[in-house]
């Protein structure tokens, strides 16, 4: 069935017979559609008996185009029911609803449903219903990427213990006990370092004993640091496991068959439980202990403010004879040894002005070049298509790919990583202030031309301000998307948050460096985001 809006005061449509007939071809009993307290149609009531041509003739707003919607099923109808060939089309929902679309099309002249392709044919193909070639390819293409890629085998490979214990030091820190089997010395330190190693004379509350270093990980798991190089370790549910170091050698009593907690040879035994893990090695013993959170994040050990609360700093005695509480306790944070807090500022503010100059200097360079690349102001072709040329060679190369080369040319640096951002960027705002350029209202310019202005004065009052909006907008929003790139660029230049970031991933055991880092770079990217629609809102008049 096509149905053909023809005009406001008929409508055409044309019912084409299946294979079958039997009775009325369509019927229409009682058909009503209700908006509201409105009726639309009111117990409309149609009889088609063999193919015909039928017209619908009304006053607009009569309810003919809501009528053929309800045929077509676009509307429901509020009462009354649509037969067609003995089939209720009123009841039909899903695939069937569709399937009945595609053979009775509504078609409004004033569109093309498909493009490329004449209403006739959208109707009488159905093409709004069948799964196209592209969407079979698309599946294919899908398919290609699974073998391609592997997917199976990566699932496979994955390896998720590392995975979690990657998590959990994200979260986490771990106290190390390391006893040095050469000398018999015992160290205490924060993540093994030597800058967050305990005082002489003091160690963990859980570490006990001195002939005997008792190490009381929790949940009755025990390890115990004997004369000799000898170690005990106490295990729920396991025999008590001894160990003795000789040289380069171990030799425990463990059984043959170990569970999948233990790995064992003769230089080397990994133990990991749920309270910690052991590792033993002929040249030391070590224990890690858990906990929760970022240890020593505001101040080291050897840090008169450590353990001190926040009361007592701002309000309490002054705890440094040598200096005032806010001050010692800003200095001694700024200075952490074990977070560098200082140098992590310093490299914040490097990537955010790394993306600051990139970004303000390729809008400084695209402003003029985009008047040589607008048809309306550079009537020369030859140096047009140069401009756009330019244009699409310097940011058809990635920033990454400069950032390479000039590292190349000029060694690394935050100073690279801005080139690299400002020669990408000089492509990118050419062509969009080229295009906004083109767009300009010649009425404007006119006007100032009317004063007798000369052409850089045209260009100054009767074009930039056209311009403006767009070309803040462009700036502001690739300022804040340099700030993410910065972080990258700065990993290969040497410079910005991204090289600490980069630095924390490759010891492969800073995990919590590493979240902090990530931390701090979505807290910028928030600040950036936030900052520039703050400035746009002032500079041209709206906000976000």
């Amino acid at each position: 069935m096509q149905l053909r809006r023809k005009c406001r005061k008929s409508v055409m449509f044309t019912a084409y017979p299946s294979a079958k007939l039997g009775g009325d071809m369509l019927r229409i009993d009682t058909l009503t559609k209700r908006f509201g307290d409105k009726i639309a149609v009111d117990a409309a009531n149609i009889s088609v008996n063999e193919p015909s041509m039928i017209g619908i003739i009304g006053r607009s707003g009569a309810g003919k185009s809501t009528l053929l919607r309800m045929v077509n099923r676009l509307s429901d109808a509020t009462s009354g029911t649509i037969t067609y060939q003995c089939e209720d089309i009123t009841s039909l929902r899903g695939a069937a609803r569709r399937n009945w679309q595609s053979r009775c099309a509504m078609i409004f002249q004033q569109f093309n449903l498909v493009p490329r392709m004449d209403v006739v044919s959208n109707v009488l193909h159905g093409t709004l219903n069948n799964r196209s070639t592209v969407a079979t390819l698309f599946n294919l293409y899908l398919i290609y990427i699974f073998f391609a890629f592997d997917v199976s085998g990566l699932a496979g490979r994955a390896n998720w213990d590392n995975a979690v214990k990657l998590a959990s030091d994200s979260w986490s820190y771990k106290v190390h006990v390391t006893r040095d089997n050469r000398s018999g010395e015992i160290r205490y330190a924060v993540e093994g370092e030597r800058k967050g190693s305990y005082p002489v004379g003091e160690r963990p509350d859980w570490v006990s004993g001195d002939e005997v270093i008792t190490i009381d990980l929790g949940g009755d798991h025990i390890v115990r640091y004997l004369s000799e190089n000898r170690t005990e370790i106490q295990i729920p549910g396991f025999q008590l496991i001894e160990v003795q170091a000789e040289g380069r050698s171990l030799t425990s009593n463990l059984p043959e068959e170990l569970p999948e907690w233990i790995s064992a040879s003769n230089r080397r035994i990994g133990i990991t439980t749920q309270e910690g893990r052991i590792t033993l090695t002929g040249a030391r013993t070590e224990v890690f202990n858990y906990f929760p959170g970022w240890e020593l994040f505001w101040f080291t050990l050897d840090s008169p403010y450590y353990g001190q609360g926040i009361g007592t700093i701002l309000f309490g005695d002054r705890i440094d004879p040598e200096r005032s509480n806010i001050s010692g306790a800003f200095s001694d944070w700024s200075n952490n040894k074990m977070w560098r807090h200082k140098d992590v500022a310093w490299a914040i503010g490097e990537t955010v002005l790394m993306a600051f100059l990139g970004t303000m200097g390729a809008a400084m360079l695209a402003l003029p070049l985009a008047f040589l690349a607008a048809k309306r102001f550079s009537p020369i072709m030859a140096l047009r298509a140069a401009t756009r040329r330019l244009f699409d060679f310097v940011r058809g190369v990635d920033a990454l790919i400069w950032t390479v080369v000039l590292a190349r040319a000029f060694g690394p640096g935050p100073l690279t990583g801005a080139l690299a951002i400002l020669i990408t960027d000089t492509g990118t705002f050419g062509k969009t202030f080229s295009e906004a350029l083109e767009n300009v209202d010649q009425k404007q310019i006119e006007g100032v031309s009317s004063t007798g202005a000369k052409p850089l004065q045209r260009y100054r009052f009767g074009v930039i301000p056209q311009v403006v909006p767009v070309l803040l907008a462009q700036i502001l929003y690739w300022l804040e998307s340099n700030t993410r790139s910065a972080t990258i660029i700065g990993a290969i230049t040497g410079g910005g948050i991204g090289l600490m970031l980069t630095q924390a991933i490759q010891t492969q055991k800073d995990w919590e460096e590493v979240a902090y880092y990530i931390v701090l770079i979505i807290a910028m990217v928030m600040f950036m985001d936030w900052f520039s629609g703050w400035l746009r809102g002032k500079l041209i008049g709206r906000k976000d």
